[in-house]
């Protein structure tokens, strides 16, 4: 694997640090800026509402623009929005640079992935994409616990300065490690890359991404309650088996990029049911402590085998096209999130008992199974009349000794 995708995954990390820190330090916020934690909450959905709006917009405003050039400049951006949320004087400057952060995270992964598959050979692209997504989830392990623990002591402003320094250095490495001759600007411009959306194999792909981390994330909002009321962990446990999420999540994007490269529908379809299956026991495993640490760890990589095979996917349903929809597929993944919270939500206030978002996830990745296997279906009925076409063609061209007779 090149060298080159380290320069991809320090951004992932700093990326994803920047993403999930703000959860851990919501109170330190409220306070400093005398406001509630719900009205501090909106942070959170103002960084996502940058994603969902920035990875459509910002991939289509450069289609015509060279990849690598793409990168450094969304960077650049990531380190505007962390180094002005450092310095903001109050919330709504504050909500303002969050939603500017968010802006070039979904575009950043999406001509990322395009890049890392550009550098690799065809037998390679899924784990290329994967290592690029390793950023994403060691950020889960090591960067948000750290950051975290810097707000705490330092205050919340010197963790989005350090966020900041880890985008300058993603940016020196994208500078000198990505290499010009793979990163050209493409031949599409965006009217060919808004064409792509129109397929419906990439709605379908995009689809299987809301239903499969939607079940994810209808679990994981959650699982707090879920250990310290149905587990009986200490509130203080958390953080800890909160790592070991990130745990499994690295260990099953490794394994899914692996994987995908030998079958990628097949590794999809796997992932899913293995979803399903971890969610549905979800109600059992929370009974004790051991098996509960083992279920948080199993969630993470049962998810996370899916992300490189869905990311893939959409890129190859787009082919000729790939820079929008790959980035739409992060915007999938954040819908994905705030979607699957409300689902996980609707289920606790039923009164089902705390592992009840468990459950409602696992009927979203059932659903996501469903989509999986519509898409499969549509694959399969395309290529059938092209196989047909090919077969009439041959059998009109005449061979040789029948040409030189006549």
């Amino acid at each position: 694997m090149p060298l080159a995708l380290l320069a991809l995954a320090v951004g992932a990390f700093g990326i994803g640090t920047t993403e999930f820190v703000m959860m851990g330090l919501l109170p330190d916020v409220a306070d400093d800026l005398h406001i509630s934690i719900p009205i501090a909450g909106h942070l959170v959905s103002a960084y996502a509402l940058g994603v969902v709006i920035g990875a459509p917009l910002l991939a289509a405003v450069t289609a015509r623009m060279s990849r690598r050039k793409v990168l450094i400049g969304l960077m650049a951006l990531f380190v505007a929005g962390n180094a002005l949320s450092a310095l903001a004087p109050d919330h709504d400057w504050l909500l303002a640079a969050r939603f500017l952060s968010g802006l070039p995270h979904g575009a950043f992964f999406g001509v990322g992935a395009v890049v890392a598959t550009t550098m690799v050979a065809p037998e390679r692209k899924a784990r290329s994409v994967s290592l690029m997504f390793l950023g994403l989830t060691v950020a889960n392990v090591v960067g948000v616990p750290v950051a975290t623990l810097m707000g705490q002591h330092l205050g919340w402003r010197a963790t989005f300065l350090g966020v900041s320094a880890i985008g300058l250095a993603a940016m020196a490495s994208l500078a000198l490690l990505i290499p010009h001759d793979h990163t050209h600007a493409p031949a599409t411009g965006v009217r060919g890359e808004l064409a792509a959306l129109r397929s419906l194999p990439v709605w379908l792909a995009l689809g299987t991404t809301v239903a499969g981390f939607g079940a994810l994330f209808a679990a994981y909002s959650y699982i707090t309650p879920m250990l310290t009321d149905a587990a009986g962990y200490a509130g203080s446990s958390v953080t800890l088996l909160l790592a070991l999420f990130g745990v499994g999540a690295t260990a099953g994007n490794l394994l899914g990029g692996r994987l995908a490269d030998h079958s990628l529908r097949g590794t999809l379809f796997g992932g899913l049911t293995s979803l399903v299956a971890v969610l549905a026991l979800f109600p059992v495993l929370m009974n004790t402590q051991w098996t509960a640490a083992a279920a948080v760890i199993l969630l993470g990589t049962a998810a996370f085998v899916t992300g490189s095979p869905l990311q893939l996917m959409v890129m190859e349903k787009a082919s000729a096209a790939p820079s929008l929809a790959s980035s739409a597929n992060q915007a999938a993944f954040n819908l994905a999130n705030a979607g699957g919270a409300w689902i996980g939500g609707l289920a606790l206030a039923t009164g089902f008992g705390a592992t009840s978002p468990a459950v409602a996830g696992a009927g979203l990745a059932v659903l996501g199974l469903g989509v999986a296997a519509a898409a499969a279906v549509v694959d399969r009925r395309r290529v059938a009349p092209q196989g047909a076409r090919k077969r009439v063609v041959a059998t009109h061209v005449p061979q040789r000794s029948e040409t030189l007779q006549s």
